[in-house]
């Protein structure tokens, strides 16, 4: 038997000071549990639950704690994991699955283990700096069936070696009559590909009895990498439904995969999904067609790059598509669940809505139901003078409505480091490189990439009060270096590898290897001034940011007293938010072992406690009975910058 609840001394560990005398827990207010991934299909990250309010947030406790024990530092030549999911909850159980791709059961209240599948996961090595992930599981349940049938409600999940596997909800047993055993395969039609290059890590999306699934495709290998293919399979059989291969309408480019039916180096959808069930339609988000730094190669494959899509659930034709980057060579993927509203116009209409955020702290607020932008949007000029063989976009689209969320320059003058040396060095760095604003092209002499390719926003998304249209948005702030490589010079290369924390791809197919990495004073300090990372309320209905606050600080990260002195300088960040009608804003997010609890009115913390790793994952919250308390549950398991773990912890008001 795993470990599961904490014991007296970890809880009091973990505990922030509070008032001994806590007030009596009001029974009186709504349930809600949390059956999907981002809350519900529409994405938002809001519950309506009000038992945790401003007023008592101070004496949350430890109500339970979960090791699951799937842990890898690298040292035995396997991946390092990285525990960043996000359960899900239906009726009294907790499902989620761990960076080996177990999926686990929990009963909601308690935290004691219902059931655990082993899927045996062939995969422990992965390339490049990606971790093991699996961000969650998804849910449906059969209406032919009765309750207690076999099968009745699924579980679905992905696994780093290329299954989806249903398995029954009641007892964890694959579902011998989807698939092959209660397995797909989704390496059919890709063509070759080593393991490492081609897996799913978000959670497939149940919309209208069909499980629609995307991929992760690994960057800057090569131009024919493995098909970015959206597919949609019948959720009782497995049988395919249909198959998008994002290529433009009439392509007539290269060919497809020789093992194959679906087209090599297509933008794939690596990120969550979302869906409007009522209109039969799911939202895709896109990366970019391969390589990311040089497109010169591409025939025509950007049509649908770092783009919001939308498809029809029933068939997987495309409802209508909006790029938010023409001829992306940044690494831009549309990394976000796009988020669905009901807008509040300011001339008083409301319009079925999308907001997309993108790695470039740029919103977009579409029409879910034809793409088209609510407001204005800009083609604006960006910097041109791309390497030989490349052919830049001279305009990129900017919102009016909403202000951008992240700076777009970064010069010498603004260079940063914690000493007037290391800051120099940066001053002295910045100026030799293209830094010319956003959309500065790659180079061989090197370019700053910022925003960074990491965000800006990531695959945390956004969480939105749907009452009053407003949107919370964590950010990370980290240039990137990005320097092309002619490929006579990379072949001559002995090594062709470079030191931590930078990156060599070889691109293979195009003209050009690559190398990028942070860019990083000699302390290890971002070159670039803090926050580092940011926490922002925005009002989108009025398009205007209500509130920005940093989000973390150097803790666990720069030595002490650093960071004590620094203060909340923000941090790296990747994970989401929830918001509660509670009025509060839930958020780990950051490099340091730290829980938060923000005013939502005003951005202020409120409660905030010490984790045992940190929790690059977004949380949920959940309340299933009228005599029980509400659980804000959060994956403590640090990422490829800390620690990794295997706490899942529950958090309530005491009893």
């Amino acid at each position: 038997m795993r470990r599961r609840l904490a014991t007296a001394a970890l809880a009091a560990l973990l505990l922030p000071a509070c008032d001994p005398a806590p007030p009596p827990i009001d029974l009186s207010g709504p349930l809600a549990d949390w059956p999907v991934y981002g809350g519900d299909e529409r994405g938002g990250r809001w519950s309506p639950l009000t038992q945790i309010n401003r007023d008592n947030v101070g004496h949350l406790e430890v109500a339970w704690q979960y090791h699951h024990g799937d842990v890898s530092d690298g040292s035995d030549g396997s991946t390092r994991t990285s525990f960043n999911a996000t359960p899900i909850v239906v009726d009294d159980t907790l499902y989620f699955c761990t960076s080996f791709n177990r999926v686990i059961a929990l009963d909601a209240a308690s935290g004691e283990e219902r059931w655990t599948f082993d899927p045996g996961q062939r995969t422990t090595r992965l390339h490049g700096p990606y971790p093991r992930v699996c961000r969650g599981v998804d849910h449906w349940r059969d209406p032919e069936r009765r309750p207690g049938q076999a099968c009745a409600a699924r579980i679905f999940t992905g696994t780093l070696d290329s299954q989806l596997i249903a398995l029954d909800a009641a007892t964890g047993e694959p579902c011998a009559d989807f698939g092959r055993g209660g397995r797909v395969q989704l390496r059919e039609g890709i063509g070759e590909a080593p393991d490492w290059e081609y897996y799913p890590t978000s959670p497939p999306l149940t919309v209208l009895d069909v499980v629609v699934v995307g991929a992760l495709v690994a960057d800057n290998e090569r131009v024919d990498a493995p098909a970015g293919v959206v597919r949609g399979f019948d959720a009782r059989s497995g049988a395919l439904r249909w198959a998008w291969d994002p290529v433009p309408p009439g392509w007539q480019g290269r060919p497809t995969t020789d093992e194959g039916e679906f087209t090599a180096g297509t933008p794939n959808v690596w990120a969550p999904l979302s869906a409007d069930t009522e209109r039969g339609l799911v939202f895709v988000p896109t990366g970019n067609a391969s390589p990311d730094h040089f497109g010169g190669q591409r025939q025509g494959l950007d049509h649908y790059s770092s783009a919001t899509v939308a498809l029809d659930a029933r068939t997987g034709t495309v409802a209508w598509h909006f790029p938010t980057v023409h001829h992306d060579l940044w690494d831009y993927d549309v990394p976000a669940q796009p988020t669905l509203l009901d807008f509040r116009h300011p001339d008083g209409r409301v319009v079925p809505a999308l907001v997309q955020p993108t790695k470039m702290g740029l919103f977009f607020l579409l029409n879910r139901l034809n793409g088209r932008p609510l407001f204005p949007i800009e083609e604006r000029p960006v910097p041109q003078g791309g390497v030989p063989g490349e052919t830049l976009s001279p305009t990129q689209p900017f919102p009016t409505h909403l202000p951008p969320l992240h700076p777009t320059t970064l010069t010498p003058d603004d260079a940063f480091g914690f000493t007037p040396w290391d800051r120099g060095k940066c001053r002295e760095r910045i100026a030799e490189l293209r830094s010319e604003g956003i959309y500065t092209p790659p180079s061989v002499e090197g370019s700053v990439i910022w925003p960074g390719p990491a965000g800006g926003p990531n695959w945390g998304g956004i969480s939105l009060d749907p009452e009053r249209n407003l949107a919370y948005v964590n950010q990370m702030r980290l240039p990137l270096v990005v320097k092309l490589i002619s490929r006579e010079d990379y072949d001559a290369l002995p090594e062709k590898t470079v030191t931590y924390p930078n990156d060599m791809y070889p691109m293979q197919g195009t003209p050009y290897a690559v190398v990028r990495g942070p860019l990083l004073s000699p302390l290890g300090a971002p070159c670039n001034p803090p926050p580092w990372g940011t926490l922002t309320a925005l009002d989108l209905s009025a398009g205007k940011i209500l509130w920005e606050v940093p989000l973390g600080s150097s803790r666990d990260q720069a030595p002490w007293p650093i960071w004590w002195l620094q203060g909340d300088v923000g941090a790296p960040n990747l994970g989401g938010s929830i918001v509660t009608a509670g009025g509060l804003l839930f958020i780990g997010a950051t490099t340091e072992k730290t829980f938060r609890a923000f005013d939502v009115e005003n951005g202020r913390v409120i409660w905030s406690t010490r984790l045992p790793y940190t929790a690059n994952a977004t949380p949920l919250t959940y309340r299933l009975d009228a005599q029980g308390r509400q659980f804000v549950v959060i994956a403590s398991g640090g990422h490829g910058w800390s620690k990794p773990g295997d706490a899942l912890i529950a958090f309530a008001l005491p009893n």
